[in-house]
């Protein structure tokens, strides 16, 4: 049985990245992320960071073979996704123009959604999938 408490979980998706610290000025400089907390590594690796983006958050890290190291694969390594995080952001289209000004690499450019809202989706440096979109299906559900 679900218990007051537990309705109140959180998903925050966490990343490993080749060079986390240059896919955090990206993260923060092409898709408008806000570094919340970054602790630095040995060697210019990142052990671990919190970026946000209006009410949600990402955690990352450099990717390294220790703890559960072994059971995380970055794109490159895997050879493709398997899986994207999707992003809301209410000036969808603002978002979009930044983005492909920035540099950001465009996989599936802005359009409208057949059940609402519009999205784009992009990639990172490092291959990972990016999914924006200005539909809400909190709002949807109530």
């Amino acid at each position: 049985m679900m218990t007051q408490e537990s309705r109140k979980a959180m998903i925050v998706p966490s990343l490993r990245y080749r060079d986390a610290a240059a896919a955090i000025e990206f993260l923060c400089d092409v898709f408008g992320f806000a570094r919340r907390l970054v602790i630095s590594g040995p060697e210019g690796s990142i052990r671990h960071a919190q970026l946000t983006l209006g009410g949600g958050m990402i955690m990352l890290g450099s990717a390294q073979n220790r703890d559960f190291g072994p059971h995380v694969k970055t794109p490159a390594e895997v050879g493709a996704n398997t899986q994207s995080a999707y992003v809301i952001v209410p000036e969808i289209d603002a978002h979009f123009a930044h983005a492909t000004a920035a540099g950001a690499e465009i996989v599936l450019e802005i359009q409208d959604a057949s059940y609402g809202g519009r999205l784009y989706f992009a990639l990172d440096p490092e291959g990972n999938l990016w999914h924006f979109g200005s539909y809400d299906p909190w709002a949807e559900s109530g």
